[in-house]
Protein backbone atom coordinates (compact mmCIF):
# COMPACT_ATOMS: atom_id res chain seq x y z
CA UNK A 1 0.00 0.00 0.00
CA UNK A 2 1.30 3.64 -0.34
CA UNK A 3 1.79 5.95 2.32
CA UNK A 4 -0.72 8.51 0.31
CA UNK A 5 -3.46 5.99 1.07
CA UNK A 6 -3.03 5.34 4.19
CA UNK A 7 -2.39 8.55 5.86
CA UNK A 8 -6.09 9.26 3.78
CA UNK A 9 -7.47 6.32 5.73
CA UNK A 10 -5.79 7.80 8.71
CA UNK A 11 -8.05 10.82 8.11
CA UNK A 12 -10.83 8.93 7.58
CA UNK A 13 -10.04 6.82 10.60
CA UNK A 14 -9.71 10.13 12.64
CA UNK A 15 -12.92 11.84 10.91
CA UNK A 16 -15.12 8.83 11.56
CA UNK A 17 -14.30 7.58 15.27
CA UNK A 18 -15.04 11.12 16.51
CA UNK A 19 -18.56 10.39 15.86
CA UNK A 20 -18.57 7.51 16.84
CA UNK A 21 -17.07 8.54 20.16
CA UNK A 22 -20.21 10.97 20.42
CA UNK A 23 -22.65 8.24 20.32
CA UNK A 24 -20.81 5.93 22.96
CA UNK A 25 -22.45 5.87 26.52
CA UNK A 26 -20.06 4.85 28.72
CA UNK A 27 -19.66 7.15 31.46
CA UNK A 28 -15.86 6.31 31.72
CA UNK A 29 -15.57 8.46 27.90
CA UNK A 30 -14.68 11.63 28.32
CA UNK A 31 -17.38 14.35 27.09
CA UNK A 32 -13.96 15.99 26.18
CA UNK A 33 -12.17 13.72 24.86
CA UNK A 34 -10.15 14.48 21.54
CA UNK A 35 -8.61 12.32 19.17
CA UNK A 36 -4.62 13.69 18.56
CA UNK A 37 -3.36 11.68 16.43
CA UNK A 38 -4.38 8.13 14.74
CA UNK A 39 -1.13 6.24 12.77
CA UNK A 40 -2.02 3.74 10.20
CA UNK A 41 0.06 1.14 9.32
CA UNK A 42 1.31 0.91 5.50
CA UNK A 43 -0.62 -2.54 5.49
CA UNK A 44 -4.19 -0.82 7.09
CA UNK A 45 -3.79 -4.07 9.60
CA UNK A 46 -3.17 -1.48 12.57
CA UNK A 47 -4.47 2.06 13.58
CA UNK A 48 -2.82 3.74 16.38
CA UNK A 49 -5.29 6.09 18.10
CA UNK A 50 -3.90 8.53 20.39
CA UNK A 51 -6.46 10.32 22.26
CA UNK A 52 -6.36 12.90 25.23
CA UNK A 53 -9.44 14.74 27.68
CA UNK A 54 -9.16 18.27 28.53
CA UNK A 55 -9.84 16.87 31.84
CA UNK A 56 -6.20 15.50 32.53
CA UNK A 57 -4.31 12.40 32.57
CA UNK A 58 -6.88 10.18 34.89
CA UNK A 59 -9.93 10.77 32.47
CA UNK A 60 -7.87 10.27 29.39
CA UNK A 61 -6.39 7.27 31.14
CA UNK A 62 -10.11 6.15 32.23
CA UNK A 63 -11.48 6.99 28.70
CA UNK A 64 -9.18 4.78 27.07
CA UNK A 65 -9.91 1.80 29.14
CA UNK A 66 -13.68 2.74 28.39
CA UNK A 67 -12.42 2.50 24.72
CA UNK A 68 -10.52 -0.74 24.57
CA UNK A 69 -13.73 -2.16 26.06
CA UNK A 70 -15.80 -1.03 23.84
CA UNK A 71 -13.21 -1.84 20.98
CA UNK A 72 -15.42 -4.52 19.12
CA UNK A 73 -18.51 -2.33 19.19
CA UNK A 74 -16.22 0.70 17.45
CA UNK A 75 -14.60 -1.46 14.88
CA UNK A 76 -17.97 -3.19 13.83
CA UNK A 77 -19.35 1.26 13.65
CA UNK A 78 -15.81 2.25 11.78
CA UNK A 79 -16.57 -1.03 9.70
CA UNK A 80 -19.90 0.16 8.09
CA UNK A 81 -18.24 3.65 7.52
CA UNK A 82 -15.36 3.03 5.97
CA UNK A 83 -15.36 1.81 2.56
CA UNK A 84 -12.12 -0.93 2.75
CA UNK A 85 -12.10 -4.41 2.23
CA UNK A 86 -10.35 -4.79 5.81
CA UNK A 87 -10.97 -2.35 8.97
CA UNK A 88 -7.57 -1.82 11.06
CA UNK A 89 -7.81 -3.06 14.17
CA UNK A 90 -7.96 -0.16 17.04
CA UNK A 91 -5.54 0.57 19.41
CA UNK A 92 -6.50 3.18 21.88
CA UNK A 93 -3.17 5.19 23.44
CA UNK A 94 -3.67 7.81 26.64
CA UNK A 95 -1.58 11.33 25.46
CA UNK A 96 -1.57 13.99 27.58
CA UNK A 97 -0.92 16.81 25.33
CA UNK A 98 -4.05 18.15 25.69
CA UNK A 99 -3.92 18.69 29.25
CA UNK A 100 0.06 19.71 28.99
CA UNK A 101 -1.02 22.33 26.26
CA UNK A 102 -3.53 24.19 29.01
CA UNK A 103 -0.79 23.92 31.55
CA UNK A 104 1.61 25.50 29.29
CA UNK A 105 -1.65 28.04 28.63
CA UNK A 106 -2.09 28.57 32.35
CA UNK A 107 1.53 29.26 33.17
CA UNK A 108 1.94 32.15 30.16
CA UNK A 109 -1.19 33.73 31.25
CA UNK A 110 0.23 33.98 35.01
CA UNK A 111 3.52 35.27 33.64
CA UNK A 112 1.35 38.21 31.62
CA UNK A 113 -0.60 39.16 34.92
CA UNK A 114 2.43 39.47 36.94
CA UNK A 115 4.43 41.44 33.89
CA UNK A 116 1.00 43.75 34.00
CA UNK A 117 0.72 43.78 37.18
CA UNK A 118 4.51 45.40 37.32
CA UNK A 119 4.16 47.79 34.52
CA UNK A 120 1.30 49.43 36.55
CA UNK A 121 3.37 49.35 39.93
CA UNK A 122 6.35 51.56 37.92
Amino acid sequence: MSERKASRVAEDVKRHLSEIFRTLKDPRVSKLLSIVKVEVTKDLSLAKVYVSAIEGSEATKASVEALKAAQGFVRRELAARLNIRHTPELKFIADDSISYGVNISRIIDEISRKERNEQDED
